[in-house]
């Protein structure tokens, strides 16, 4: 039994056991609406690299490395011509960041960095102070620390080449400190609390909105679906402290509801991986499988004159086509599951790429009653 039949094997088996859908916590499908997250960036260096920074000389450096440096520099009270610097140690940097939900002055959270200039590597490299800024040129932070790359880059003087994962992108664990408020940051309880659905379906919506006026029944309802992707919520008037607040959401996020979700199949044919839904079914379709494989080979023939004749070896390639047709196999399934469809190919000895251009030909058969996602 090969690899192939043991995976659809196991995809038959799984199919028949797990449910159609599945049961979420609200806090996990749903995100806040009111709560707001700001995107920032920022314009570093990095030091200590190990001779894998940015060039500085010829009209192949990278000169704004050099022109930061020297402007940090004269913040320490040193003026240095720029011309004369060998920084192969540092690498301009951008920093990218999203300040964490529900953040109060003080708060740390974690800051890509990514290298800007001609840097070979960031391994092992120190960010220094980095300010923090929204679109709108608005100071929030600041990062600073070392960075975790989790990768290499190492040339040797042989010329060869070690490269692991990739090292001009690292991460500042807890690197940087909020200290600039996020409006809209906390929940007020004049004002109504909106849950943002992940995955936005009218369906789940009902669902979520059902479940919160179950928990906590009231004249009016406290929830209600504004669209497919929003549920608002209104407090309980009993409700007049900020902590009896934070109870009532938590409660909330704790509540289970089935989440409806769409049948999907998705295809990545690069790697060969086909990943399918447990709401995927198949109309009435007939599938015909046949393999026509074409095999050239050259041999090799010279032409060797005999000895003193004056002549010349000769290269003559002989090719060989052989063409061989495997008989078709062909199987009917009517109103099938993925787990049958997936029985029916195995035994019919289908491969993981002749799987994918099954589901694409019966997606255009319109026998596929699910998306149909290409990656």
């Amino acid at each position: 039994m090969n690899r192939l039949k043991y995976l659809l094997l196991i995809l038959a088996l799984g199919l028949q056991q797990l449910p159609a859908q599945a049961i979420s916590r609200i806090k996990d499908i749903t995100t806040y609406r009111n709560v707001r997250q700001v995107a920032l960036v920022g314009y570093g260096l990095v030091v200590g690299l190990n001779g894998t920074g940015d060039r500085a000389l010829g009209n192949r450096g990278t000169l704004f490395t050099v022109q930061s440096i020297a402007n940090m520099l004269e913040e320490f009270g040193l003026t240095v011509n720029s011309k004369f610097m060998r920084t192969r140690n540092v690498a301009a940097v951008m920093v990218t960041a999203n300040t964490p939900r529900f953040g109060k002055l003080g708060a740390t959270f974690d800051v890509n960095v990514s290298s800007l200039g001609d840097a070979s590597s960031l391994e092992n490299g120190l960010l220094l102070m980095t300010p923090l800024r929204d679109a709108r040129g608005v100071y929030y932070g600041l990062s600073q620390g070392p960075l975790s790359v989790g990768g290499y880059n190492i040339t040797t003087l042989g010329g060869e080449r070690l490269r692991r994962n990739y090292a001009l992108v690292g991460r500042v664990p807890g690197g940087a400190t909020l200290e600039r408020p996020v409006l809209g940051s906390t929940l007020q309880l004049d004002q109504p609390l909106e849950l943002l659905l992940k995955e936005p379906s009218y369906t789940t919506a009902t669902r979520i909105a059902e479940a919160i006026n179950i928990f906590s029944p009231a004249v009016e309802p406290l929830a209600r679906t504004l669209d497919a992707s929003v549920v608002q919520i209104s407090f309980p008037a009993a409700l007049t402290q900020s902590y009896e607040l934070v109870s009532f959401v938590a409660s909330i996020e704790t509540l289970t509801v089935v989440q409806d979700v769409d049948a999907r199949v998705v295809i990545n044919e690069r790697t060969g991986t086909v990943v399918v839904g447990g709401n995927v079914t198949i109309g009435e379709v007939m599938i015909s499988h046949g393999s026509l494989q074409i095999h050239t080979t050259t041999t090799p023939y010279f032409s060797q004159p005999t000895s003193f004749s004056g002549g010349q070896t000769i290269f003559v390639p002989i090719s060989q086509t052989t063409v061989t047709e495997e008989a078709g196999e062909a199987a009917i399934l009517s109103a099938a599951t993925v787990a049958e469809l997936a029985a029916a190919l195995n035994d019919m000895g289908f491969k993981p790429r002749d799987v994918i251009a099954v589901f694409q030909a019966i997606k255009e058969a319109g026998a596929l009653n699910a998306k149909l996602i290409i990656m």
